[in-house]
C-alpha cells in the first residue's frame, strides 16, 4: 500500500483512487454530474473516511515550504521516563532523541510485519464499517478479516458489490494499488 492513496465510492462504485488531487477532481466532476449521489472518499492508508472542502483541493493542501531550514519531518512530544531511563538515554552516542530512535527502528525490524498487518486489517475494518455496515455478511466477514482467513472472508462477504469486495480485501491483505 502506498502513503497517500485515497479512494472514492459513489454509492458502491469505486470512482478514482490515487493521490488527493486526482481523486478530488473525480469526486467534484460526480459531484456536478449527479449532486444526489453519494459520495465517500476513503484514506486507503488508515480506512477513514476523509471530508474534502468543497472549495476545492488548493485550500485543504499545505502552503509551499518557505525559505530557511528545511523541516526534517522530526516531531517534538512529551516522553514520561523514570531517572534511570533518562540516565542510560543520556548516555548513549548521539543523546536521549537518537537513541529512542534506535530503539524504535529495531523494534520496527523485530516486528516482523505483525503491526502493519494489523493496521491494515483496522483499516479494512474502518472502510467496512463506512460504507458496508449494512451489507449482508458483515459480521462474519469481519470476524474472519480479524482471524485473517481471506477465503472466508471472500465467502461472507461474496454478495456485496465488486469494487467493496476487492478494495476491503486489497486494503486489509496489501494490495491497494491493484484494485
Amino acid at each position: 500500500m502506498t502513503e497517500n492513496s485515497y479512494s472514492a465510492f459513489q454509492g458502491f462504485k469505486k470512482i478514482a483512487q490515487g493521490g488527493l488531487p486526482a481523486v478530488s477532481a473525480a469526486v467534484r466532476a460526480a459531484e456536478k454530474a449527479d449532486p444526489q449521489q453519494t459520495l465517500l472518499v476513503f484514506d486507503d492508508t488508515t480506512g477513514a473516511v476523509v471530508d474534502l472542502d468543497p472549495r476545492g483541493l488548493a485550500e485543504q493542501m499545505p502552503a509551499p515550504r518557505g525559505r530557511g531550514r528545511p523541516k526534517l519531518g522530526v516531531i517534538a512530544r512529551e516522553v514520561t521516563l523514570l531517572q534511570r531511563h533518562w540516565d542510560w538515554l543520556a548516555a548513549q552516542p548521539g543523546g536521549a532523541s537518537q537513541a529512542l530512535r534506535r530503539l524504535v527502528d529495531a523494534a520496527r525490524r523485530a516486528d516482523g510485519g505483525i503491526s502493519a498487518a494489523r493496521q491494515a486489517r483496522e483499516a479494512a475494518y474502518r472502510f467496512m464499517a463506512g460504507i458496508a455496515g449494512d451489507l449482508p455478511g458483515f459480521e462474519e466477514a469481519s470476524r474472519a478479516l480479524f482471524a485473517d482467513n481471506r477465503a472466508a472472508f471472500h465467502r461472507h462477504a461474496a454478495a456485496w458489490p465488486a469494487d467493496i469486495r476487492a478494495h476491503a480485501e486489497a486494503v486489509a491483505w496489501g494490495d491497494v494499488a491493484e484494485t
